[in-house]
C-alpha cells in the first residue's frame, strides 16, 4: 500500500452525532486514526455524553442509545486533550468538509477551546470520489453503455441517453445484493417500477423539494432548519408562527400546498 507523502500528520476522523443539523446536533461518538509523519499509526475511538436525548432514528443508524452515553464524558471534558491530540494534524474524512469538520468546530467552541482550522489541510475523500467519478449523464452513459452521446445536451440525445443507462442498469444490477446503511440487505434493482421507485428515492418525500419527509412511522418531519427531524403537527401546534414564516418564505409552491394540507388535517380532526 501507497505510504503517504506528509509534512504534518494527518488524523482521519468520523462522528457518529444525534443528528444532521451542524449547528445543533452533538457528538455521541469519535474515532479518530491519526498517522505520524513517518507512517506509525495511532487509533483513538471514544463515546461522548451528548448531554440532549439521541433521536431514535439516528440510534436506528448508528446503534448508540442515550443508556449507551449516559456514563460516558461530555464534549467539554475531552475537549481539551482531544485538541492537544489533534495539535499540528491535518484532517481527512468521508463528507468531512461538510459534516464532520463543522461539527467537531462547534463542540470545541461550545467547550471554549480554541482549536482553529483555517490554517489545517482538510482531505475530503468524497468530494475525490465525486470529481474523479463524475455523476453526469455523459459519464453514466459512457459507463453504462460504452458510447459518447451525440449531440449532447439537447433534451432528444439526454432522455435517449437516460433511457439507454436505465436499461443498462436494470442488466448489469439484476439480482445484485445491496446493503442500506442500517445493514439491511436487499435485491432491489428489478424490472419492477414500483421496486424501481422505492429504491431509487433517497428520501421518503412529502413534497418534491424534500423539506418535508416522511419518518420511520409513515409521519411527516421536517427535513431542513432548526425543526430538522421534528414532527411537523407538533410544531405547528407548538408553534404557529413558524407555517406563516414558510409560507411567506421562499419555499416551493408544492412544499406550501403540502405544508397547507397538514394544517388542513389538523383542523379537521380538532374539529370532530
Amino acid at each position: 500500500m501507497i505510504q503517504l507523502n506528509l509534512t504534518n500528520p494527518i488524523a482521519f476522523f468520523d462522528l457518529e452525532t444525534t443528528g444532521v443539523n451542524v449547528a445543533s446536533d452533538r457528538i455521541v461518538e469519535i474515532s479518530i486514526l491519526k498517522i505520524l509523519v513517518d507512517g506509525t499509526k495511532e487509533i483513538k475511538t471514544k463515546r461522548i455524553n451528548p448531554t440532549i436525548p439521541i433521536p431514535k432514528q439516528a440510534s436506528e443508524i448508528h446503534g448508540i442509545y442515550d443508556k449507551d452515553v449516559v456514563n460516558e464524558p461530555t464534549f467539554k471534558s475531552i475537549a481539551k486533550s482531544l485538541a492537544e491530540f489533534l495539535e499540528g494534524c491535518d484532517f481527512g474524512g468521508y463528507n468531512s468538509n461538510k459534516f464532520d469538520v463543522p461539527v467537531l468546530v462547534e463542540e470545541f467552541m461550545r467547550a471554549d477551546v480554541d482549536f482553529e482550522f483555517r490554517n489545517r489541510k482538510l482531505i475530503d475523500v468524497q468530494n475525490i470520489f465525486h470529481k474523479m467519478e463524475q455523476r453526469t449523464l455523459n459519464a453514466a452513459y459512457k459507463f453504462y453503455c460504452g458510447k459518447e452521446i451525440v449531440n449532447a445536451h439537447s433534451a432528444q440525445a439526454d432522455i435517449e441517453a437516460t433511457y439507454e443507462v436505465f436499461l443498462s442498469q436494470l442488466e448489469r444490477y439484476d439480482g445484485k445484493e445491496f446493503e442500506d446503511r442500517k445493514g439491511n440487505k436487499s435485491t432491489p434493482i428489478k424490472n419492477d417500477m414500483q421496486a424501481i421507485h422505492d429504491f431509487s428515492n433517497m428520501n421518503n418525500n412529502a413534497d418534491l423539494a424534500g423539506r418535508i419527509i416522511f419518518n420511520d412511522n409513515g409521519v411527516e418531519v421536517f427535513n431542513f432548519g432548526k425543526h430538522s427531524g421534528k414532527l411537523v403537527e407538533k410544531i405547528l401546534r407548538d408553534e404557529p408562527s413558524y407555517f406563516d414564516w414558510m409560507m411567506k418564505g421562499d419555499f416551493p409552491l408544492y412544499t406550501k400546498k403540502v405544508l397547507k394540507e397538514i394544517r388542513d388535517r389538523m383542523k379537521e380532526i380538532k374539529n370532530r
